[in-house]
């Protein structure tokens, strides 16, 4: 018979084993992650020597994708795309590795490179390909560049189709850190990580004019909430036609309808509570634009829209929506709340001298919508509202067809 004692570890024993799983698969999944990205590197070293220095003529990737489809059935990842990716991966990187201050033995055991003496009694250093490249010592080097919260074995967590995308779209070498960094911590998926590499997360982070070091009382949670919010978040799914319409109800609405790429551009610590969020203060309603919880800074985050440029009185309002949630909606184990105004303009000064008397944190952030971008960014994104009537177009004509 089974005495309680042996029920409550009988009870702990699934829980351990699923946890050792866990732990498991995630270092089997890094160890697979190593090796195909020190695979792809060793392919793009190969592929870059020889399609840069034209020995290979016009067209030899595809040619070359083509062969590895028949040689090897159903081989997916090595599509021209993927292939030309490889060499961006090695050629981003490359040069970073080399400029490191390698012993010799380490060089030629991480990048794969076969050393034979010549007649001459030289060393020719020719590519070889036959075993992946093993990233993990060439990272050991890249120390001198390491930014804040940035590891070496996070590289390798990071899949080869985040590095693509941060390679393309990020050209400093501290800013690509930086993703990467994001991206093994926060679990980014790959249109998160599209969704901040737009909206320039690296640059706009941590740059928001605020009055969170005098307002919370704890250190590292203020310095957690001015990492946490942009001074500038792109909405490039807002297409606004008269700029001169005053009504934010406009732009709520728009980010309801868009609500997963808002959040994203916000990032994905931000969870969504409501919009026009009511709080009932002496029995009468008032009602909060956005209403968000954010897990890391473990508080509420209210968001006033505002059309126009950004005005000291708006603080006003948003300092009483945060008293209203301190006192009837925060938990008693949560941080007090945060404020934030996101308008269409705001002068820097202005507002560091607007929150510097108030006790509640707050802060102030703007906004570019897509018909503010670059003419040639806004061709490049597809209309959502030509989008939405051509899906219903589509809809309609198969149930046509099914008729």
């Amino acid at each position: 018979m089974i005495d309680e004692t042996s029920l409550v570890d009988f009870g702990n024993a699934a829980i351990i084993i699923k946890d050792a799983i866990v732990r498991s698969r995630y270092q089997a999944a890094t160890l697979v992650n190593k090796e195909l990205l020190g695979l792809y590197y060793a392919v793009g070293r190969y592929v870059s020597d020889n399609s840069r220095n034209s020995v290979w003529g016009q067209g030899a990737i595809r040619r070359l994708s083509e062969s590895l489809q028949r040689e090897l059935p159903g081989l997916r990842g090595f599509s021209e795309v993927s292939i030309k990716r490889m060499r961006l991966f090695y050629e981003g990187w490359q040069p970073i590795f080399v400029n490191r201050p390698l012993p010799m033995d380490e060089i030629t055991e991480a990048s794969g490179l076969v050393i034979r003496p010549l007649p001459t009694n030289e060393l020719e250093v020719t590519p070889s390909i036959e075993a992946p490249v093993d990233l993990s010592l060439l990272l050991r080097h890249i120390g001198g560049f390491v930014i804040h919260g940035f590891s070496a074995i996070e590289f390798l967590r990071v899949g080869f189709t985040h590095h693509s995308e941060i390679l393309a779209k990020e050209k400093s070498l501290n800013g690509r850190l930086f993703y990467i960094a994001r991206c093994a911590a926060e679990f980014w998926s790959v249109e998160a990580l599209k969704s901040n590499l737009r909206g320039d997360l690296y640059n706009k982070s941590g740059a928001l004019p605020n009055n969170f070091l005098q307002t919370l009382s704890e250190p590292e949670q203020a310095r957690r909430a001015i990492r946490a919010f942009k001074d500038e978040y792109l909405l490039d799914f807002i297409n606004i036609e008269d700029e001169n319409d005053p009504d934010e109800r406009l732009i709520e609405h728009k980010i309801m309808a868009n609500i997963k790429q808002f959040i994203l551009s916000c990032g994905n610590k931000f969870c969504f509570i409501g919009n026009q969020h009511r709080v009932i203060v002496d029995e009468k309603e008032f009602f909060i634009d956005l209403l968000f919880f954010n897990r890391e800074l473990h508080c509420l985050v209210a968001i006033e829209l505002k059309r126009g440029e950004f005005k000291p009185a708006h603080l006003g309002q948003l300092n009483f929506y945060l008293s209203a949630l301190d006192e009837y909606v925060r938990q008693a184990d949560e941080a007090p709340s945060i404020g934030i105004i996101l308008c269409k303009e705001a002068s820097r000064n202005i507002v560091e001298f607007a929150v510097r008397d108030y006790t509640k944190p707050m802060g102030v952030a703007t906004y570019r919508t897509r018909n503010e971008m670059p003419e040639r960014w806004q061709k490049a994104l597809p209309d959502f509202d030509d989008m939405k009537k051509l899906l219903e177009t589509y809809v309609d004509e198969q149930d046509e067809a099914d008729e």
